[in-house]
Protein backbone atom coordinates (compact mmCIF):
# COMPACT_ATOMS: atom_id res chain seq x y z
CA UNK A 1 0.00 0.00 0.00
CA UNK A 2 1.56 3.17 -0.85
CA UNK A 3 2.80 5.49 2.30
CA UNK A 4 1.48 8.79 0.84
CA UNK A 5 -2.23 7.51 0.37
CA UNK A 6 -4.65 10.32 2.02
CA UNK A 7 -6.93 7.60 3.10
CA UNK A 8 -7.06 4.57 4.55
CA UNK A 9 -9.74 1.51 5.52
CA UNK A 10 -10.65 2.01 9.35
CA UNK A 11 -14.31 1.29 11.23
CA UNK A 12 -16.36 -1.90 11.45
CA UNK A 13 -18.03 -0.78 8.61
CA UNK A 14 -15.01 0.47 6.49
CA UNK A 15 -15.81 3.67 6.40
CA UNK A 16 -13.12 5.82 5.07
CA UNK A 17 -11.33 7.57 7.36
CA UNK A 18 -8.82 11.13 5.63
CA UNK A 19 -5.47 11.87 6.81
CA UNK A 20 -3.50 15.00 5.38
CA UNK A 21 -0.23 15.13 5.61
CA UNK A 22 1.17 18.56 6.19
CA UNK A 23 4.65 18.15 6.47
CA UNK A 24 7.49 17.55 9.04
CA UNK A 25 6.91 18.61 12.20
CA UNK A 26 9.87 19.86 14.68
CA UNK A 27 9.94 19.65 18.59
CA UNK A 28 12.48 20.87 20.08
CA UNK A 29 13.46 22.39 23.34
CA UNK A 30 15.01 26.16 24.37
CA UNK A 31 16.92 26.66 27.58
CA UNK A 32 15.45 30.28 27.70
CA UNK A 33 12.29 31.64 28.22
CA UNK A 34 11.44 35.39 28.13
CA UNK A 35 9.90 36.53 31.98
CA UNK A 36 8.75 39.97 30.85
CA UNK A 37 9.62 43.30 33.37
CA UNK A 38 11.41 46.46 32.76
CA UNK A 39 14.62 48.06 34.67
CA UNK A 40 15.66 51.57 34.51
CA UNK A 41 18.56 53.75 36.24
CA UNK A 42 19.16 57.40 36.22
CA UNK A 43 22.04 58.97 37.71
CA UNK A 44 22.54 62.88 39.10
CA UNK A 45 25.25 64.75 40.78
CA UNK A 46 25.16 62.88 43.79
CA UNK A 47 22.74 59.96 43.63
CA UNK A 48 21.56 56.79 41.45
CA UNK A 49 17.86 55.34 40.79
CA UNK A 50 17.42 52.38 39.92
CA UNK A 51 13.80 51.08 39.33
CA UNK A 52 11.74 48.07 37.91
CA UNK A 53 8.16 46.76 37.70
CA UNK A 54 7.46 43.90 39.74
CA UNK A 55 5.58 41.47 37.36
CA UNK A 56 7.23 37.98 36.88
CA UNK A 57 5.00 36.63 33.08
CA UNK A 58 5.75 34.35 30.23
CA UNK A 59 3.57 34.70 27.40
CA UNK A 60 -0.02 35.88 28.26
CA UNK A 61 0.33 34.13 31.94
CA UNK A 62 1.20 36.06 35.01
CA UNK A 63 3.57 33.80 37.24
CA UNK A 64 3.91 36.48 40.28
CA UNK A 65 3.19 40.05 40.64
CA UNK A 66 5.71 40.62 43.71
CA UNK A 67 9.31 39.69 42.03
CA UNK A 68 11.44 43.24 41.70
CA UNK A 69 14.12 42.99 39.18
CA UNK A 70 15.70 45.04 41.92
CA UNK A 71 18.94 43.38 43.78
CA UNK A 72 21.16 45.70 46.12
CA UNK A 73 24.96 44.38 45.61
CA UNK A 74 26.83 46.86 48.26
CA UNK A 75 25.57 49.88 50.29
CA UNK A 76 26.12 52.15 47.18
CA UNK A 77 25.17 49.39 43.78
CA UNK A 78 22.03 48.19 42.92
CA UNK A 79 21.85 46.10 39.20
CA UNK A 80 18.57 45.62 37.55
CA UNK A 81 18.42 42.80 35.73
CA UNK A 82 15.41 41.22 33.34
CA UNK A 83 15.38 38.97 30.73
CA UNK A 84 15.31 35.38 31.58
CA UNK A 85 14.47 35.10 35.24
CA UNK A 86 16.41 31.79 36.06
CA UNK A 87 19.68 33.27 34.58
CA UNK A 88 18.65 36.40 36.40
CA UNK A 89 19.00 34.38 39.89
CA UNK A 90 22.10 32.78 38.92
CA UNK A 91 23.71 35.94 37.72
CA UNK A 92 22.92 37.42 40.91
CA UNK A 93 24.23 34.75 43.30
CA UNK A 94 27.34 34.75 41.21
CA UNK A 95 27.89 38.33 41.68
CA UNK A 96 26.98 38.25 44.99
CA UNK A 97 29.53 35.26 45.59
CA UNK A 98 32.27 37.37 43.79
CA UNK A 99 31.52 40.62 46.00
CA UNK A 100 32.51 38.39 49.49
CA UNK A 101 34.90 37.17 48.11
CA UNK A 102 37.03 40.60 47.08
CA UNK A 103 35.67 41.88 50.81
CA UNK A 104 37.60 38.84 52.43
CA UNK A 105 40.83 39.21 50.47
CA UNK A 106 40.84 43.07 50.34
CA UNK A 107 39.02 44.25 53.46
CA UNK A 108 37.07 46.11 51.46
CA UNK A 109 33.48 46.95 49.31
CA UNK A 110 34.31 46.59 45.63
CA UNK A 111 32.95 49.80 43.70
CA UNK A 112 30.30 50.44 41.53
CA UNK A 113 33.02 51.10 38.68
CA UNK A 114 34.29 47.61 38.98
CA UNK A 115 31.35 45.92 39.51
CA UNK A 116 30.53 46.97 36.41
CA UNK A 117 34.00 45.71 35.32
CA UNK A 118 33.72 42.50 36.70
CA UNK A 119 30.39 41.65 35.65
CA UNK A 120 31.67 42.35 31.83
CA UNK A 121 33.91 39.60 32.12
CA UNK A 122 31.72 37.36 33.49
CA UNK A 123 29.31 37.97 30.88
CA UNK A 124 31.61 37.62 28.29
CA UNK A 125 33.18 34.21 29.89
CA UNK A 126 29.54 32.66 28.79
CA UNK A 127 29.81 34.20 25.45
CA UNK A 128 29.10 31.31 23.91
CA UNK A 129 25.81 30.05 26.00
CA UNK A 130 25.04 33.63 27.07
CA UNK A 131 22.86 34.83 30.01
CA UNK A 132 19.70 35.88 28.18
CA UNK A 133 19.72 38.80 31.02
CA UNK A 134 20.29 42.46 30.60
CA UNK A 135 21.82 44.29 33.00
CA UNK A 136 21.95 48.04 34.31
CA UNK A 137 23.93 48.85 36.98
CA UNK A 138 23.26 51.94 39.42
CA UNK A 139 25.24 53.59 42.63
CA UNK A 140 27.70 56.11 43.31
CA UNK A 141 31.55 56.05 42.01
CA UNK A 142 34.64 56.60 43.84
CA UNK A 143 33.81 60.58 43.75
CA UNK A 144 30.73 60.37 45.34
CA UNK A 145 28.60 61.07 41.70
CA UNK A 146 25.85 58.78 40.61
CA UNK A 147 26.63 56.33 37.95
CA UNK A 148 25.22 54.20 35.46
CA UNK A 149 26.43 51.39 33.95
CA UNK A 150 24.10 49.29 31.10
CA UNK A 151 25.46 45.98 29.20
CA UNK A 152 24.37 43.52 26.56
CA UNK A 153 23.97 39.74 27.51
CA UNK A 154 27.94 38.85 26.29
CA UNK A 155 29.68 41.69 28.35
CA UNK A 156 29.83 44.80 26.17
CA UNK A 157 28.96 48.03 28.42
CA UNK A 158 29.42 51.97 28.62
CA UNK A 159 28.85 54.39 31.25
CA UNK A 160 25.15 56.39 30.93
CA UNK A 161 23.94 59.00 32.97
CA UNK A 162 20.28 56.95 31.81
CA UNK A 163 19.37 54.02 30.78
CA UNK A 164 16.44 51.84 29.90
CA UNK A 165 16.28 47.96 29.85
CA UNK A 166 14.22 44.84 29.18
CA UNK A 167 10.16 44.79 27.62
CA UNK A 168 9.23 48.42 27.56
CA UNK A 169 12.62 49.95 27.14
CA UNK A 170 11.61 50.79 23.64
CA UNK A 171 9.23 53.48 24.87
CA UNK A 172 10.99 54.65 27.93
CA UNK A 173 14.33 55.40 26.06
CA UNK A 174 12.62 58.26 24.21
CA UNK A 175 11.20 59.80 26.72
CA UNK A 176 14.51 59.59 29.00
CA UNK A 177 16.23 61.20 26.04
CA UNK A 178 13.58 64.36 25.53
CA UNK A 179 13.67 65.00 29.62
CA UNK A 180 17.07 64.04 30.63
CA UNK A 181 19.35 64.50 28.00
CA UNK A 182 17.37 67.25 26.47
CA UNK A 183 17.11 65.49 22.96
CA UNK A 184 15.77 67.00 19.76
CA UNK A 185 14.80 70.19 22.24
CA UNK A 186 16.12 73.62 21.38
CA UNK A 187 17.02 77.06 23.31
CA UNK A 188 15.95 74.80 25.82
CA UNK A 189 18.09 75.74 29.56
CA UNK A 190 19.54 72.46 30.60
CA UNK A 191 18.38 72.32 34.46
CA UNK A 192 20.34 70.35 36.70
CA UNK A 193 18.62 66.95 37.70
CA UNK A 194 17.28 67.40 40.91
CA UNK A 195 16.39 64.07 43.05
CA UNK A 196 12.56 64.66 43.37
CA UNK A 197 12.58 65.26 39.92
CA UNK A 198 14.13 62.32 38.53
CA UNK A 199 11.66 60.25 41.41
CA UNK A 200 8.66 61.86 39.83
CA UNK A 201 10.24 61.31 36.29
CA UNK A 202 10.56 57.52 37.01
CA UNK A 203 7.17 56.67 38.65
CA UNK A 204 5.65 59.15 35.41
CA UNK A 205 7.39 56.78 32.61
CA UNK A 206 6.66 53.26 34.08
CA UNK A 207 2.65 54.43 34.62
CA UNK A 208 2.81 55.44 31.05
CA UNK A 209 4.52 52.04 29.87
CA UNK A 210 2.45 49.74 32.27
CA UNK A 211 -0.68 51.47 29.80
CA UNK A 212 1.14 50.06 26.95
CA UNK A 213 2.87 47.01 27.53
CA UNK A 214 1.59 43.52 29.21
CA UNK A 215 4.82 42.38 30.49
CA UNK A 216 4.83 45.80 32.91
CA UNK A 217 3.23 46.27 35.69
CA UNK A 218 1.94 45.55 38.95
CA UNK A 219 4.05 47.84 41.16
CA UNK A 220 7.55 49.63 40.77
CA UNK A 221 10.13 49.23 42.83
CA UNK A 222 12.50 52.09 43.42
CA UNK A 223 16.27 52.03 45.11
CA UNK A 224 17.52 55.71 45.54
CA UNK A 225 21.42 55.17 46.09
CA UNK A 226 22.80 58.24 48.03
CA UNK A 227 25.48 58.29 50.37
CA UNK A 228 23.80 57.73 52.98
CA UNK A 229 22.50 54.70 51.49
CA UNK A 230 19.74 53.33 50.01
CA UNK A 231 16.14 53.95 50.17
CA UNK A 232 13.57 51.28 48.62
CA UNK A 233 9.99 52.85 47.43
CA UNK A 234 6.74 51.21 46.07
CA UNK A 235 4.28 52.30 43.98
CA UNK A 236 1.45 50.80 42.61
CA UNK A 237 0.91 50.08 38.75
CA UNK A 238 -1.91 48.23 36.66
CA UNK A 239 -2.55 45.16 37.72
CA UNK A 240 -4.28 43.82 34.22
Amino acid sequence: MDTMMSAQMSGEHGKMKEYHYTGPVQHKFSPYAFNGGTVLAVAGEDFAIVASDTRLSEGYSIHCRDSPKCYTLTDKTVIGCSGFHGDCLTLTKIIDARLKMYKHSNNKTMTSGAIAAMLSTILYGRRFFPYYVYNIIGGLDEDGRGAVYSFDPVGSYQRDTYKAGGSASAMLQPLLDNQIGFKNMENVQHVPLTLEKAVQLVKDVFISAAERDVYTGDALKLCIVTKDGIKEETVPLRRD
